[in-house]
């Protein structure tokens, strides 16, 4: 609207024009500041859609991901929010908001508090007495209450007879897991969740305890995580003495920063992850993963944490796994394994981003196929699996195997393509494995999923102190890991566990304290 004000007195103009010219100036300035909005809004979009689809999103990591996400969908609700706010002087009603989705749900088990809001004046206007009531509306929200701290106070009253001096009469203290010390078994459990599964450093577990005016050292919090890590050592043991006892396993590795007091420095340590998944083909073993940890990534310590175990074993292709296939393997008989074709698609997917290759595109499509088999028969029996695998995957496989020899005959060897299609090559029969077992996967994403939290855990600790507390951290995040994978919440978990060890839980009946058997409290 052209601003003719300037070149204009609006006290000439009669009182009902004057209004109305007014008003026109009002509803211009809200839709200029409504179409800035719409410009914003679509902008956002535009980065969201880009961060799902682009060609960036295969650069960052699920971390990044997340929190590209976040800060992009605050930002869309900030603006959602001013665009739905009535403007200040706008007279009428607001503009009925559109439903959001995602508002999250509020199970039955969480306390209500109801709070009934009664009007002013219960008298008819008509005057012809008082109201009464014909119904309600109910509406929930949530609430939460910062941790709570609290005291345990014990009080073991002595009672002696009036009569002899025959004794004292008292009750024995209470078990604790940790003797003379502050903590319940909650608390410690509270301080192992926080820093294994909320990924929160002990150093900033202290600071906040200290804004709530205990003051606890960040040294002290750690002398409770190792002692019980220690022990809930054997729970972990057993934990990995069950998994061994399956036909197939995953395998992967992962760094963890370890401080090296002699150098100054850090040096790289490994948690090696022996996971069981078997979700995907409605297998009744219930899934679990155990960390080892180890100071190196020789391949001899996949080889000793692997000791008992005989079966099919899905990894990637690093070398050190060889000597598990070898006829001269210590703990057990020669390992089948099943290799990763996500590990082959990454390989090629390398080459295409970087170089736009149509060799690699090609390949690129033909694992596409094999996959699509796989989305479609996930969830099926192995039977049902092999079967599709047998008439579908193998011809496309089969193809793919002539298309890679064909193309490693064309490409030279030394160029990036050509050291991407021999590693393909190096690892063809272990990708071939899945065709023969319907329990075998296509790759081990599934182990690569649950190592993720270590990774976060790796970056907002920075790293352990010692190598004795990269086993700490291998044995509770087992646990925590185990325990979210099947559903349960890790910190009723390990409050019960600890307490289950602290009152003497019989050593014959340890597999009661596996995080799959845990039966929460009412």
């Amino acid at each position: 609207m052209p601003d003719v004000a300037k070149d204009l007195d609006l006290s000439l103009l009669p009182p009902a024009y004057r209004a109305a010219f007014e008003a026109l100036q009002v509803q211009a300035a809200r839709a200029a500041e409504l179409e800035e909005i719409n410009k914003r809004l679509e902008h956002l979009v535009a980065e969201l859609n880009h961060a799902v689809h682009g060609k960036k999103s295969e650069k960052l990591d699920e971390d990044e991901r997340q929190l590209l996400f976040e800060e992009l969908e605050v930002a869309v609700a900030e603006v959602q929010e001013r665009k739905d706010t009535q403007a200040p002087g706008e007279v009428g009603p607001k503009c009925k908001q559109v439903a959001r989705r995602n508002l999250g749900n509020l199970p039955e088990h969480l306390e209500r508090i109801e709070r009934v809001v009664e009007p002013d004046n219960l008298i008819c206007p008509c005057g012809c007495g008082e109201m009464h009531k014909i119904g309600e509306d109910r509406s929930e929200r949530l609430d939460i209450v910062p941790a709570k701290l609290r005291v345990i106070v014990t009080v073991r009253p002595k009672y002696a007879c009036r009569h002899c001096t025959d004794g004292v009469t008292q009750a024995p203290v209470p078990a604790r897991l940790i003797e003379r010390a502050l903590p319940t078994e909650g608390t410690i459990a509270h301080v192992l969740v926080s820093k294994y599964a909320d990924h929160c450093p002990l150093y900033r577990q202290s600071q906040i305890l200290g804004r709530a005016g205990i003051d606890i050292h960040r040294s002290t919090l750690a002398d409770w995580v190792g002692k019980a890590a220690f022990h809930l050592g054997p729970v972990v043991d057993r934990l990995a003495e069950h998994l061994k006892t399956s036909t197939k396993l995953f395998m992967d590795e992962t760094t963890a920063p370890i401080l090296d007091p002699g150098r100054k420095k850090t040096k790289t340590g490994y948690l090696w992850a022996l996971a069981r998944d078997d979700r995907n083909w409605g297998g009744d073993d219930p899934p679990g993963v155990v960390f080892f940890y180890a100071p190196d990534r020789r391949g001899q310590n996949a080889e000793k944490f692997l000791t008992g175990f005989n079966g099919i074993l899905q990894l990637d292709g690093y070398q050190g796994y060889n000597r598990l296939t070898r006829a001269t393997r210590t703990g057990g008989v020669p390992i089948v394994v099943a290799h990763c074709w996500a590990h082959a698609r990454r390989k090629l997917k390398e080459i295409h981003d970087r170089d736009k290759s149509e060799i690699a595109a090609e390949g690129l499509r033909q694992i596409a196929e094999i996959y699509a088999i796989e989305k479609d028969i996930r969830g099926t029996s192995p039977d049902q699996r092999l079967s599709a695998r047998k008439t579908q995957s193998a011809p496309l496989v089969a193809a793919f195997g002539v298309w890679l020899q064909t193309q490693r005959i064309r490409v030279s060897a030394k160029s990036r393509l050509g050291e991407k299609l021999a590693y393909i090559h190096r690892h063809w029969d272990g990708l071939q494995t899945f065709l023969n077992d319907g329990r075998v996967e296509i790759d081990s994403n599934q182990v690569e999923n649950l190592i993720r939290p270590i990774a976060l855990n790796r970056k907002n600790a920075l790293f352990a102190g010692h190598d004795e507390g990269g086993k700490a951290w291998g044995r509770i995040a087992s646990l925590v890991e185990t325990a979210k994978i099947n559903g349960v919440e890790p910190f009723a978990y390990l409050k019960a566990t600890l307490e289950a060890i602290a009152t003497g839980h019989p050593k014959n009946k340890i597999d009661d304290l596996l995080p799959w058997n845990f039966k929460p409290s009412s």
